[in-house]
């Protein structure tokens, strides 16, 4: 399976770039640290050393021995997977979820690091999110400018005009996400040309399009909206670097063009599958965009600060997301986040990661309706922003993944494919 490969030969390159990269920080840790920092990078590479030797030789998996808020919660989870098995032994690397298994290696890295002070809030991936960031500036700087230019004349575009800029925008934020670090193990996957040039060739890779949808619902609450309620759009974020500026340019227009009122953010609490938006990551990029060289990238920059402090936007992360659980079994394990979600009026999942959780990462026929396979997911509406990286697909026309299939089988992962899919909620 597409899994197999993922963890047989991906996930230790992931983890050999870990090692490698606390290894490369050695003198750093010891000019801060001193002996103590030393010793902490040496126990936090054996400590991945003996991770990355229990997956490749299918060791089960074994319960989380440290003391951080979550072990309970993961190891529940394990005595799930085990019930699961009926008995055919402890679940192993090779013989469990993919999901799981790919959670769980990522909590274990961050377990490695974090047992071991003073290097314990040292986030191993940061170098490669950064490089991602460099080394798209010239399409950031692209973006940030049509986005200024734009911002000019906001207030006289009419309906259509607004309409067909939202496109554009979601079309970005969408196809952001093909630069994703732990797709391509670690290799660079930064954004070279202006994004908005090529999506009038990227439409034919969008199999599943809902972005009217998404403007009806938007523009209805603006038309309604003489009683001046809010309108609130929350964005579950995937990667950092060049995806999440895009992901700030749609959130902008959005409050810019009154479509929305504000802007919640959803990261993760620790670094995750590689290139996952942190707090960390959100306040640097937004700092890395002001202190820019470039006038309309470093008035972005400053006028998203400015958001964050009027409490237009605001950031969040929870636990949850980082957790090795389906969507599905959010309003359970963790309901002061989907009461959290509840509040929102549309919410935007971005990226794969967040597609399979709201799937279930399930092997489902591809034209089984999206609403389905939530599975009783359905805080608010909700859409999927998502470049297809892993076999797990639904809402598809009948017949449209067959034929797909017969000329490009490589489709379901190839990140060559988008979708803008909408569920309308209950």
């Amino acid at each position: 399976s597409f899994a197999y490969f993922i963890i047989k030969d991906k996930l230790p390159r992931i983890l050999t770039k870990a090692i490698d990269t606390l290894h490369r920080h050695k003198n750093e840790f010891f000019e801060e640290y001193g002996e103590k920092g030393v010793e902490a990078e040496k126990r936090a590479i054996s400590l991945l050393s003996k991770l990355r030797n229990e997956l490749q030789t299918d060791k089960p998996v074994t319960p989380l021995e440290d003391e951080l808020p979550d072990a309970p919660l993961w190891n529940q989870y394990l005595d799930y997977q085990r019930n699961l098995s009926n008995g055919n032994g402890e679940p192993s690397w090779f013989q469990s979820p993919w999901l799981y298994v790919e959670c769980y290696m990522y909590r274990r890295i961050h377990a490695a690091i974090a047992q071991n002070p003073p290097i314990d809030s040292f986030d191993v991936f940061k170098e490669g999110k950064a490089q991602n960031f460099f080394e798209s500036q010239e399409a950031i700087i692209a973006l940030c400018t049509y986005f200024q230019e734009l911002l000019k004349n906001i207030k006289d575009l009419d309906e259509k005009q607004l309409q067909e800029e939202l496109f554009k925008l979601l079309q970005v934020s969408l196809w952001g996400n093909k630069c994703d670090l732990s797709f391509s193990a670690c290799e660079e996957r930064s954004q070279k040309a202006s994004p908005l040039q090529s999506l009038e060739n990227m439409i034919p890779y969008m199999l599943v399009n809902d972005m009217e949808k998404i403007w009806s619902l938007l523009v209805s609450a603006k038309n309604r909206n003489i009683d001046k309620s809010k309108f609130r759009v929350d964005i579950i974020l995937d990667n950092a670097g060049f995806e999440l500026v895009c992901d700030l340019v749609l959130a902008d227009f959005l409050v810019s063009s009154k479509l929305a009122n504000e802007v919640h953010f959803h990261g993760k609490s620790i670094p995750w599958y590689v290139s996952d938006t942190t707090k960390h990551d959100f306040n640097w990029t937004i700092k890395q965009l002001q202190s820019g060289n470039h006038m309309w990238m470093s008035r972005c920059g400053i006028n998203w600060e400015g958001n964050l402090k009027q409490g237009v936007w605001v950031y969040h992360d929870h636990m949850f997301w980082t957790l090795p659980h389906d969507f599905g079994s959010m309003a359970e394990v963790a309901p002061d986040l989907y009461a959290a979600l509840q509040k929102s009026d549309l919410l935007f999942f971005k990226g794969d990661l967040n597609y399979r959780k709201l799937t279930g990462d399930k092997k489902w026929e591809c034209s089984i309706p999206f609403h389905q396979a939530l599975n009783k997911f359905h805080p608010a509406p909700l859409c999927s922003l998502r470049t297809l990286k892993s076999d797990t697909q639904v809402g598809l026309k009948p017949g449209q993944g067959e034929q797909i299939q017969a000329s490009d089988p490589e489709w379901m992962t190839s990140g060559k494919y988008g979708i803008v899919q909408f569920d309308a909620g209950l």
